[in-house]
């Protein structure tokens, strides 16, 4: 059975094939094609869940801030998790940093659309864009019920 016909057919032993073909340097039986789509689909998982922290920090980090009557120790304990995970996935992920600006218009976006599906307020009533600064966000000190707006 052919590495690409093994690879859409049984995935862990296509995994286990080519991890002892590039252990043992036989090129010849690298499925190049395959390896690059999985390589490249690691990488934007790293992204995608990168965006997805964010995305749970400022959907918390917004209800904290407009429904203060609503707080508890859920969304204070989402918050200090991301807040502990961010750093650690971009420490992993170095690379990620050069991609943060858009990493975070992206998960303010779908921030947002989560915000309004939890509380009830219209998207219209959050700011368009993130008030905070990553560093604010990621502050172990920072609650966005004590800045001025």
């Amino acid at each position: 059975m052919g590495a690409a016909t093994k690879y859409d057919t049984d995935f862990y032993g296509w995994t286990q094939a080519q991890a002892d073909a590039l252990k043992n340097r036989r090129v010849d039986d690298l499925d190049f094609e395959n390896l690059l789509e999985e390589v490249e689909s690691m990488g934007a998982s790293e992204r995608r869940q990168m965006v997805s922290r964010l995305k749970v920090l400022m959907m918390h980090l917004l209800k904290w801030r407009h429904q203060p009557d609503r707080r508890g120790k859920s969304w204070e304990l989402t918050i200090k998790e991301q807040r502990r995970r961010i750093p650690r996935h971009l420490k992993e992920n170095p690379s990620l940093q050069a991609k943060m600006p858009d990493m975070l218009e992206e998960a303010y976006e779908d921030a947002l659309f989560l915000a309004e599906a939890e509380t009830g307020l219209h998207q219209s009533f959050f700011p368009v864009d993130c008030p905070w600064t990553l560093e604010q966000m990621l502050d172990a000190e920072f609650w966005p019920d004590t800045e001025t707006q």
